[in-house]
């Protein structure tokens, strides 16, 4: 007879079987043994590349790399080239954060015009020293900040945010002989650059035109056409500039031995209706003049509405020299006879000379005189 096998059963089989369940389920509750694996990867702001490696790669030193980073112009075409090269290679971004942190430094420059938006908005040399200083900074990490100026609450907001170190620089533009706002950037040792100058002692750093040496060029060619009765407009008094400009207009004067005649100075205030009200006043004063310098090509412009009102023809009875050589200049009819003075590479090297002494912690001052020169037109 057959016989079928069978598993046992009763006490002793279902104790064997719990003892086998008990090992199974004690061997998948222990943890998996433990194997080395690779250190784990940096983090990423260890990852970071640093100045050091830039350097390093560059081959120059880590302050290049710093002033590189900062927008310094001191620093050679070639390093600036090597530096930029190692920067996209490896990757590097700077820390802004960190670095204000240590150095209270903004990335930003305030550009400020103590004017009326009137003036800012109308006149182009606002516009081209703006479009200077702005294509300077357009490599470089500084915000630029137009700031403007034109009453006392406005300039004492001013002071209090130069005095809790908002910008790391400031650029003034049209220099007025009282105004607080040089004064107020001297006494808080901020880098400063200035459009001009309060006169010829000026501390602080400076960029003008030869203001002087440009209106002795333009009343020398109205004498030399012949001009016998030649006036002027100036500026206002109480700006350097136009303080030259009329010195030059009386120095050309004294050097071809005529004499300086008050009647035959109008006063202007660089506006266009300024030039204006000073041609009538000139013409009712002196009617047989032949020939005005104007020291603004907007104050021009005036003085030519009024004499085609008075029905002199220019430059056949008048002969009419503006300065600045702006956009006016070549929309005036007829097209305007001007010293040109280079107002966007004013603007330039303004932004580079306070770089400069941002980079180099306001020790640098320097004063910057540009050559200007007599475009000639159909007005004179």
């Amino acid at each position: 007879m057959s016989q079928t096998a069978q598993r046992p059963t009763g006490s002793q089989g279902e104790a064997g079987g719990g003892r086998e369940q008990a090992r199974a389920a004690s061997a998948s509750a222990r943890p998996a043994p433990v194997r080395p694996t690779a250190a784990p990867a940096r983090t990423a702001a260890a990852a970071r590349p640093t100045l050091e490696e830039v350097a390093a790669l560059a081959g120059v030193g880590r302050g290049t790399v710093s002033r590189v980073v900062n927008g310094s112009p001191r620093v050679s075409e070639r390093a600036r080239e090597a530096v930029n090269a190692a920067i996209a290679e490896l990757g590097y971004v700077p820390n802004r954060a960190a670095r204000t942190l240590v150095t209270s430094r903004t990335d930003s420059i305030a550009l400020v015009v103590p004017e009326a938006e009137t003036r800012l908005f109308s006149e182009p040399y606002f516009s081209d020293i703006i479009s200077g200083v702005s294509a300077e900074l357009a490599e470089t990490d500084m915000q630029l900040l137009l700031i403007l100026v034109r009453n006392r609450r406005e300039r004492e907001r001013l002071s209090a945010y130069l005095t809790a170190q908002r910008v790391d620089g400031v650029l003034l533009v049209s220099v007025h002989q009282d105004d607080p706002l040089p004064s107020l950037l001297e006494s808080l040792e901020i880098p400063s650059v200035l459009a001009g100058r309060r006169g010829d002692l000026e501390p602080l750093s400076y960029v003008h035109a030869d203001n002087a040496g440009g209106a002795r060029m333009a009343v020398r060619h109205l004498l030399r056409r012949g001009c016998d009765q030649v006036a002027t407009i100036a500026g206002p008094l109480d700006m350097e500039g136009a303080r030259a400009r009329l010195s030059g207009y009386r120095q050309a004067l004294e050097e071809a031995g005529r004499p300086y005649q008050e009647d035959l100075v109008g006063a202007g205030d660089f506006t266009e209706e300024g030039g204006r009200l000073a041609m009538r006043e000139l013409l009712e004063r002196r009617p047989g003049l032949d020939a005005v310098f104007c020291a603004s090509d907007v104050m021009a412009a005036g003085a030519l509405q009024v004499l085609r009102a008075a029905g002199r023809r220019v430059p056949d009875d008048v002969a009419v020299i503006g300065f600045d050589d702006s956009i006016v200049a070549r929309h005036t009819d007829p097209a305007l006879t001007s010293v040109r003075q280079p107002i966007e590479e004013m603007g330039r090297t303004m932004a580079r000379l306070l770089l400069e002494e941002i980079a180099e912690q306001g020790r640098a001052r320097r004063q910057v005189v540009l050559a200007t020169e007599l475009v000639v037109r159909e007005s004179a």
